[in-house]
C-alpha cells in the first residue's frame, strides 16, 4: 500500500561489501515539512501570547513610547533616566564601562519601558472597570452608552480572541440574604401555602445560622480562584456523573433546513472537514473575532476527549493533532489532515473519504460496536479501558481516536427534512444526531461531525468542555463556508483535483477479547434502552417571528418563555420549576446561570388567559411578565443569579460535613421544563433577507427530568422560530408532539394577535 511505503523513511541491508543505506527522500521531505509546520505553530502561539499579555497595549506601542520619550529628552538635552543610571552605577560595575551616550540610551529604554508598562496598566484598569459596569443592559434600544464609547477607545484597535481575558472581572458572590430572598420569590407560585411556609422557615434558619459560615468559604475561594463556580460545576455536574452522557448530556446541531448543497457523501465531508480545520487554524492563531466575553471555552474545542474514570472523568487535551478519526460501517480509520506541509484541500479530503467508503474490509471482532462503551455507564467503560486498552495495539488505536482533532462518522443512513413528511423526517434526523445507533459516534470526543449517506450533516457535541454557543459559533462558520465560499462542481464534487500521490487512510487495528465484547454488549443494551425512550419532536414555526414580536415592544425570548408557560400549564396543569440557561461569560471563566422563568407574573398571565379575562387585563399582565423575565435574565448574566450560588454553598457544606435540610431540598427539586435558546451569533455570515433558505434547523438536547420536557429553540431571521422538544416515552405525563401543538397554539393565541393589533400591525391568526 502507498501509505506503508511512505511510512518507511530509510532501509538498509548488510552484505559482505558493507552496509547499503537507502533513504526515502519523500519520507524525509515530509518529516522536514511536518517539523517546519510545528515550529511555525509554536512561533504563532508565542507571538499571540505576547500580544495578549500586553493588551490593550502592543509591541508597536512600546517602540512609539520609547522612541518618543528618548527623542523628547534628546531635544530638551535632559538625562532620560533622570539620574537613575548614575545611582545604579554605584552598585553596578558594568556602568563604568559604558560611555555617556550608551548610558543615556539604556536609561531611555528603561524609563520608556516603565512608562509604557504604566500606560498599559492604566488602560487595563480602565478597561476592567468598563467591563465590570453592566448598566448598558438598561439603556434604551438604539442609544450608545458612555461606557461603550470609552470601551471603543480603551479596547485597542485589533484585539485578539483572548485579549480581554485579563481585563474581565471575577464573578461576584451574591449575598446570602439576596439569594434566599430571590429563591423564595421564585418558588412562591409553585407551592401551596403550607409547603411555602415550611420552606420559608428552612430558608430563614439557613440564612441566619449555617449560611454565613458557608458564605465565608465561598468569599475566600472567589478571592483566590478565577471563578468560584466553574471548576466545581464542571466536576460535579458533568465529570462525576456515572450515568450515560449520550442523551443525558451530549447535544446536537442540525444542517440547513431547506438547502441540500450536494448528495455526494464524500464531497460534503470534504468541504465540512476543511472548513472545520480552517476554523481550528483561526483558533490557533487567536484570529476569531473577539467580543468582550470570556473566551476560555474555545481552548479545548479541538484535540480533546473526555476520558472515563472510576469516580470521575477527566478532560484530556493535547496541544496539536494532525489527524482526524473516521468511523464507517464498523471500522475506524486515522486520516492525516496535512501533506506537503499544508492542510489538505476539500477535494483531497473528499478523495480520502471516498477511499474509506470504497473499503470493503470487515470490522475486526468487537470493533463494530466498540463506541457503545462511550454511550453506556461510565464506570464499566473506565474498567474496560484500563483492562483492555492500556497497552499494545489497542492503546495505539484508542490514542488515534482520543488524540484526533475530532471524530467523523460517515453514516450509512439517509436523513433530511422532507416537505411531504416533515414530522417523521425531522424526528428521525434529530434522533440520529442525538444518539444514532448508540455505537456509531464516539460520544467522549469534544464533537463528532456526522455526514449522512445523502450528504446531509450535523454535529454531536460533548457538554463538559463548553456550552452550546461555543459549538454554535463553529457550526455557523462551517455552514457559511460550505455551499457559498467553498462550493461544489456541477457534478456535486468539491472543487479542485484529487492528489495523485496522497497516502491513503490508515485502518486502525484492534485485539478485543471476548470478555471485553461482553462489556460492549452490556453498555449497548443500556444505551439502546435510553435512546429508544427518547420522544422527539421538531417544530418549525413560520407564521411569524421576532420581527412581529419586536413590533409588539416585547422581548422575543420573554415572549417565547411566557408562551411555554401557557403551553405547559395546558398540558400538565400545575406550574413547574423552569430552567432557562443564561451565560455568565461577562466574567472570567464564566459558563452559565439559571433563569427561573416561571414567575408570579407569568403565572398571573397564564391564569388570566385560562379564565378568559379581558384583553386589556391580559395585555397588562403580559407586559409585566415580560419585564420581569428580562429583569431576571439581566440579573443572571451579571452574576446575581441564585442557582450557581446555592450549588456552591451545597458543595462547601459537603466538604465541611454539614447537613443542610434547606440546601438538600433546594437541589433535589426537579426541573420538569428545561429550556435553552440557541443564539445566531454571526448574523453577518447569513443574508437571510436575500437568501431565507439558508437557515439552520438549530439543535437540541435530551430531556432533563424523567417526567419533564427539554425545549431548545432558535430564532432565525424575522419570520422563523424552530423548536426542538424532547421527553420520554416511558413517562405517562409527557408527549412531545402534544406539547408542541400546545406551544404553537399558545404562540398564536388570540390575545397575542390582539397585542399585535393594538400595535397597529394588523396580524391575524388563521
Amino acid at each position: 500500500m502507498a501509505e506503508a511505503h511512505q511510512a518507511v523513511a530509510f532501509q538498509f541491508t548488510v552484505s559482505p561489501d558493507g552496509i547499503d543505506l537507502q533513504l526515502c527522500h519523500e519520507a524525509l521531505r515530509q518529516i522536514y515539512l511536518s517539523g517546519l509546520h510545528s515550529w511555525k505553530k509554536r512561533f504563532i502561539r508565542f507571538k499571540n501570547g505576547v500580544m495578549t499579555g500586553v493588551y490593550p497595549g502592543s509591541p508597536g506601542g512600546f517602540m512609539v513610547v520609547v522612541v518618543s520619550y528618548m527623542s523628547y529628552n534628546k531635544y530638551q538635552q535632559l538625562d532620560p533616566s533622570l539620574g537613575l543610571i548614575s545611582k545604579l552605577g554605584q552598585h553596578m560595575p558594568i556602568s563604568r564601562y559604558m560611555s555617556t551616550d550608551s548610558q543615556k540610551i539604556v536609561g531611555g529604554v528603561l524609563v520608556g519601558t516603565g512608562l509604557w508598562v504604566s500606560i498599559i496598566m492604566i488602560m487595563r484598569s480602565v478597561l476592567k472597570s468598563l467591563l465590570s459596569w453592566h448598566g448598558w443592559m438598561y439603556t434604551s434600544h438604539g442609544s450608545v452608552a458612555w461606557s461603550t464609547r470609552l470601551w471603543m477607545v480603551f479596547s485597542g484597535r485589533k484585539p485578539m480572541l483572548y485579549s480581554f481575558q485579563n481585563s474581565l472581572p471575577r464573578l461576584p458572590v451574591p449575598s446570602i440574604k439576596d439569594t434566599c430572598k430571590r429563591y423564595l420569590e421564585s418558588v412562591r407560585p409553585l407551592m401551596e401555602d403550607e409547603r411555602y411556609q415550611r420552606m420559608e422557615g428552612l430558608t430563614k434558619d439557613f440564612e441566619k445560622n449555617l449560611g454565613p459560615r458557608l458564605q465565608w468559604y465561598l468569599k475566600l475561594k472567589s478571592w483566590w480562584a478565577s471563578n468560584y463556580v466553574s471548576d466545581w460545576w464542571e466536576e460535579y455536574i458533568y465529570l462525576r456523573g456515572r450515568g450515560p452522557i449520550m442523551v443525558n448530556s451530549n447535544y446536537y446541531a442540525m444542517d440547513f433546513l431547506y438547502v441540500f448543497p450536494t448528495s455526494i457523501q464524500a464531497a460534503r465531508a470534504g468541504n465540512a472537514i476543511h472548513a472545520i480545520m480552517l476554523y481550528r487554524r483561526k483558533l490557533d492563531r487567536a484570529q476569531i473575532k473577539p467580543v468582550p466575553l470570556c473566551s476560555a471555552q474555545w481552548e479545548p474545542m479541538f484535540n480533546t476527549t473526555r476520558v472515563p474514570g472510576l469516580e470521575t472523568d477527566i478532560l484530556q487535551h493535547v496541544n496539536d493533532s494532525k489527524h482526524i478519526a473516521v468511523y464507517h460501517k464498523g471500522r475506524f480509520f486515522k486520516v492525516w489532515m496535512f501533506y506537503d506541509g499544508r492542510l489538505l484541500l476539500p477535494r483531497e479530503i473528499e478523495q480520502q473519504m471516498a477511499r474509506i467508503l470504497a473499503d470493503t474490509t470487515e470490522p475486526m471482532p468487537g470493533e463494530e460496536k466498540l463506541a457503545a462503551l462511550t454511550a453506556g455507564d461510565r464506570t464499566p467503560w473506565a474498567n474496560a479501558r484500563e483492562t483492555y486498552f492500556s497497552r499494545g495495539k489497542n492503546k495505539q488505536s484508542l490514542d488515534a481516536i482520543e488524540k484526533a482533532a475530532f471524530c467523523v462518522t460517515l453514516d450509512d443512513t439517509e436523513q433530511r427534512f422532507e416537505s411531504d413528511n416533515p414530522d417523521q423526517s425531522l424526528v428521525s434526523y434529530a434522533k440520529s444526531l442525538l444518539h444514532g445507533k448508540c455505537y456509531d459516534r464516539w460520544f467522549d470526543k469534544s464533537f463528532n461531525l456526522i455526514i449522512f449517506k445523502n450528504g446531509t450533516m450535523g454535529l454531536n457535541a460533548e457538554h463538559s468542555w463548553a456550552d452550546a454557543p461555543i459549538v454554535g459559533h463553529l457550526w455557523e462558520h462551517v455552514l457559511s463556508m460550505d455551499p457559498i465560499k467553498l462550493g461544489y462542481t456541477e457534478a456535486g464534487h468539491c472543487k479542485g483535483e484529487p492528489h495523485p500521490n496522497l497516502p491513503g487512510p490508515q485502518k486502525l487495528s484492534w485485539d478485543i477479547p471476548a470478555e471485553c465484547q461482553e462489556v460492549i454488549q452490556s453498555s449497548l443494551k443500556v444505551a439502546r434502552t435510553l435512546a429508544d425512550d427518547v420522544d422527539s419532536h421538531i417544530m418549525p414555526f413560520s407564521d411569524f417571528g421576532k420581527g412581529l414580536i419586536k413590533k409588539c415592544r416585547t422581548s422575543p425570548d420573554a415572549f417565547i418563555q411566557i408562551a411555554l408557560q401557557l403551553a405547559h400549564y395546558r398540558v400538565n396543569t400545575p406550574f413547574c420549576l423552569t430552567y432557562e440557561a443564561s451565560m455568565t461569560r461577562l466574567f472570567r471563566e464564566g459558563r452559565t446561570e439559571t433563569v427561573r422563568s416561571c414567575t408570579s407574573e407569568s403565572c398571573a398571565f397564564v391564569r388570566a388567559m385560562i379564565k378568559g379575562e379581558t384583553r386589556d387585563e391580559c395585555l397588562r399582565l403580559l407586559k409585566l411578565a415580560s419585564e420581569k423575565h428580562q429583569s431576571m435574565y439581566r440579573l443572571a448574566m451579571t452574576g446575581e443569579g441564585i442557582d450557581r450560588h446555592l450549588f456552591c454553598l451545597y458543595v462547601v457544606s459537603k466538604y465541611l460535613g454539614e447537613d443542610s435540610p434547606f440546601l438538600k431540598e433546594v437541589l433535589s427539586e426537579p426541573w420538569r421544563l428545561s429550556t435553552s435558546q440557541t443564539p445566531l451569533q454571526q448574523v453577518e455570515l447569513f443574508d437571510l433577507v436575500r437568501h431565507p433558505e439558508y437557515v439552520s434547523a438549530g439543535g437540541g438536547f435530551g430531556p432533563v427530568a424523567d417526567d419533564g420536557y427539554g425545549v431548545s429553540y432558535i430564532i432565525l431571521g424575522e419570520n422563523l422560530i424552530n423548536f426542538h422538544i424532547s421527553s420520554k416515552h416511558s413517562s405517562p405525563e409527557t408527549d412531545s408532539h402534544r406539547f408542541g401543538g400546545h406551544i404553537r397554539q399558545a404562540i398564536k393565541e388570540s390575545i397575542l394577535s390582539e397585542v399585535c393589533t393594538e400595535s397597529n400591525i394588523g396580524f391575524r391568526v388563521n
